[in-house]
């Protein structure tokens, strides 16, 4: 679990239930079902208009990291690769079919695999850079969708108001209709801002900086694979690789 963002979560909450109480507001005005179904209806509609369905699964699918970040142990895999790079140097290449067979990290089986099978190391360097770079791409074109929502939902929020204001207007007559457009029209822009600042641009930025961390831990990868490739000393690679260690 992400404690930081937990606490990120509580804070906002906190800070602005705990805010509009003190000034004595009622905390149920702000649970408006109609204003809600307009801004995030409107802005849920909006990004499945724009994203291709794949594009639209992967980033729900990412939507789990930002409460559970996925684990990158970079010193357990530093010393794994210092281990294989001994291996290799002592019985070949071949010493660590069964390495790659039992590896669940797909770059790394990927790696140990084109080392198995002989492939020079700027073979594989290339192999893996082309693989490491495409699914970045992917990733970050996935993170993109909260993004997206961030740009819409502050627009919708406004449409949201538009419609509650109309809906004042046209019944200005009856004060109990009259209350419920305006508390529309306040709720749906509180929502379409508050949705964008607090929730979808903050989820985007947390998801592209794992990917950020995830194409790092995978760089160290490449970099130790073509290190064991090249027969370097294990010592010299452990010591190479360190510079990418995670604080």
């Amino acid at each position: 679990m992400d404690k930081l963002t937990l606490a990120g979560i509580l804070i906002v909450v906190v800070a602005i239930v705990g805010g509009f109480s003190q000034e004595g507001g009622d905390v149920f005005t702000l649970l408006h079902w109609p204003a809600f179904c307009i801004v995030f209806g409107g802005t849920f509609g909006a990004v499945l208009i724009q994203s291709p369905a794949s594009q639209f699964r992967l980033g729900m699918s990412l939507l789990p990291w930002v409460i559970k970040p996925p684990k990158l142990d970079f010193d357990r895999t530093i010393e794994r690769m210092t281990q294989w790079g001994h291996a290799a140097r002592l019985q070949g290449f071949l010493s660590l079919e069964s390495d790659a067979l039992n590896e669940e990290e797909p770059l790394l089986r990927r790696g140990l695999n084109l080392l198995v099978d002989g492939t020079e190391a700027k073979v594989l360097q290339d192999i893996l850079d082309a693989e490491l770079h495409l699914e970045k791409e992917r990733l970050l074109r996935a993170a993109k969708v909260f993004e997206a929502m961030g740009g819409y939902s502050p627009t919708i929020g406004i449409v949201g108001a538009v419609l509650g204001l109309i809906l004042a207007l046209s019944n200005i007559s009856n004060p109990d209709e009259l209350g419920q457009g305006i508390a529309t029209a306040f709720v749906a822009t509180i929502y379409g801002v508050g949705l964008a600042n607090f929730v979808f641009i903050p989820v985007f930025n947390k998801i592209r900086v794992l990917v950020e961390e995830r194409a790092l831990f995978h760089s160290m990868v490449i970099e130790g694979l073509c290190s064991i490739a090249l027969g370097e000393n294990p010592r010299s690679v452990e010591s190479k690789l360190q510079a990418y260690r995670a604080d």
